[in-house]
């Protein structure tokens, strides 16, 4: 029978003791140091090395980027929409702002306007928008901002910038209702910048036409002249543009049919201008100087007053009195 022989020797006292291990690796290491610092040759496995665990690390730090990628794509989209939404609307409002600038010129321009057409006609102008528009088509009638407080008074002209608009009707304490030149229950005396012929325009109810149903088939009127005011019964100034023959028909009858287009925008007018006429100033007549008679001349006789004229026909005479009212 054979017998295993046993060995009570501890294993760890087996072979070279761990302290010449130490010192041979250290010296390797040191040896290492020493040719990389030196002749640089652990470069070249350092790079191989690299080459190999580069795919490892690129594998490694895929999910990191991925996750990078994704919460940054959600978080630019996100930026984005942000950034489109407050330019929209930044967009927006540059647009109402120019609109506004736009709506602004335009008015500004009309009112420059309506005050340079008013100069040296009329002594005080009060810009007056309209605030309601009459929708009965037989009434053309507008109300107005100003009222009495504002010094505003009944029959009182009102103008825009392109010529007569029309009269006030009505004043109350903080708004007037005026009645355009167009509505069938006005008329105003007219003549025309050509020719001179006198006559009354009157409104059709329709505002781009008026009427002149007084002129005669002899006048001389026709299509194309324009019709100034007369200034006669004192409530227009004398001179303004208040329409435009547009149709002169001469038939059998003694009145011609004759038709003109209001130069104001009537229909289209937000601003008007209420106006205070410059009184006008007749020349007086200034007598010659007697000259001294001879001895023995007889006095002169007392000069006489030329006799009136007589309106020649297609014209309307001037009323009696002619004050302001």
């Amino acid at each position: 029978m054979v017998e295993l022989s046993h060995d009570s020797r501890p294993i760890i006292g087996r072979g070279p003791p761990l302290t010449a291990y130490f010192l041979a690796l250290a010296a390797i290491s040191v040896g290492l140091m020493v040719a990389d610092q030196r002749y640089h040759q652990i470069d070249r496995i350092r790079e191989s090395l690299s080459r190999v665990i580069y795919p490892v690390q690129r594998a490694v730090d895929f999910p990191f980027r991925a996750t990078d990628w994704v919460t940054g794509s959600f978080a630019d989209r996100s930026r984005l929409r942000q950034e489109n939404l407050a330019l929209t609307a930044r967009l927006r409002l540059a647009n109402l702002q120019l609109q506004r600038f736009a709506v602004l010129e335009e008015e500004n321009r009309r009112l420059r306007e309506m005050r340079a057409n008013s100069a040296g006609i009329a002594e005080k102008v009060l810009v007056a928008s309209i605030l309601n528009v009459d929708l009965d088509p037989f009434r053309h009638r507008v109300l107005l901002d100003k009222g009495a407080a504002d010094g505003v008074f009944k029959d009182q002209a009102v103008l825009d910038g392109d010529g007569i608009f029309g009269q006030v009707a009505k004043v109350n304490a903080s708004t007037a209702e005026v009645i355009l030149i167009s509505d069938a229950e006005h008329a105003i005396p007219v003549q025309s910048n050509r020719s001179g012929v006198r006559t009354i325009a009157v409104g059709t109810g329709d505002p781009n036409k008026l009427s002149l149903p007084f002129v005669t088939v002899e006048s001389d009127l026709q299509a194309g002249d324009l019709l100034l005011s007369t200034g006669m019964g004192g409530v227009f100034p004398p001179g303004y543009p208040v329409a435009q023959v547009s149709k002169v028909k001469r038939a059998g009858s003694t009145f011609a049919l004759v038709e003109a287009k209001p130069t104001a925008r009537l229909d289209q007018a937000r601003e008007v201008l209420l106006v205070w006429f410059k009184p006008r100033v007749e020349p007086a007549a200034v007598a010659a100087p007697a000259q001294p008679a001879p001895s023995g001349a007889p006095a002169a006789a007392p000069a006489t007053a030329a006799p009136a004229t007589t309106p020649s026909p297609g014209t309307v005479a001037p009323p009696a009195q002619a004050g302001d009212e």
